[in-house]
């Protein structure tokens, strides 16, 4: 992935529910005009699921979890004890993205890097033996003492890439943000949601996220 002039760093620091947490994420993708990373957390454990998965696979969890399907794909990731991560990358002006995996794997090397401990990227795909998504470790997914820690699922459409994902460890320091922000761009202004922003997003999860047209959709 070639080097980013600038990063966009949005802290989140309300807790939301999973319908409105996967609209931001959408909404800023239809806006942003740089590289944007977003941090964010849930006000419940929750679950999200992948677009091509189907809902009986989370079904039984509705009663403990809220339960969300994302707009990428993937597996089946647990949320409530993890810290949450969006990276978006626009295409403007026809300019071409690196490939998903290249992203994949520089967003992932970065949170190796950031992290407080000795981690690595896998190497190759394991068997794949669950449809959760961190019982099984692809390509440079992240790992610590040989365990799948990060992983995440993409979208990719005319307007760029939208990577969203999850790294399953408690209790990282606040610090591990700064340090996983420069590690994908020395240059990086953090930024706060503007009210049309947080508008759109409050109407794509009343119409899209939060409906069980769309968490039942498959």
């Amino acid at each position: 992935m070639r080097p980013l002039p600038v990063l966009h760093v949005y802290d989140d620091a309300e807790l939301r529910s999973a319908a409105m947490n996967m609209a931001i994420d959408e909404a800023l993708f239809e806006v942003a005009t740089a590289p944007s990373i977003r941090f964010y957390s849930w006000r419940k454990p929750s679950m999200s699921f992948g677009y091509f998965s189907s809902y009986d696979e989370v079904a039984a969890q509705a009663n403990a979890r809220e339960l969300v399907r994302r707009w990428t794909g993937g597996g089946i990731v647990p949320h409530g004890a993890d810290l949450t991560y969006t990276v978006i990358l626009p295409s403007r002006d026809g300019e071409k993205l690196p490939s998903s995996r290249v992203v994949y794997s520089e967003i992932h090397d970065a949170i190796r890097i950031a992290l407080p401990m000795s981690a690595a990227l896998a190497t190759r795909d394991a068997p794949k033996i669950s449809d959760a998504c961190f019982a099984n470790p692809v390509t440079a997914d992240v790992l610590v003492n040989g365990e799948k820690i990060a992983g995440a699922a993409q979208r990719r459409t005319r307007a760029g890439l939208l990577h969203q994902g999850s790294i399953q460890l408690a209790n990282l320091p606040h610090a591990f943000r700064e340090a996983f922000a420069a590690a994908l761009c020395h240059t990086f202004e953090k930024k706060d949601f503007s009210p049309q922003l947080l508008a759109r997003a409050e109407e794509l999860a009343a119409q899209k996220y939060g409906t069980n047209e769309w968490l039942g959709r498959r």
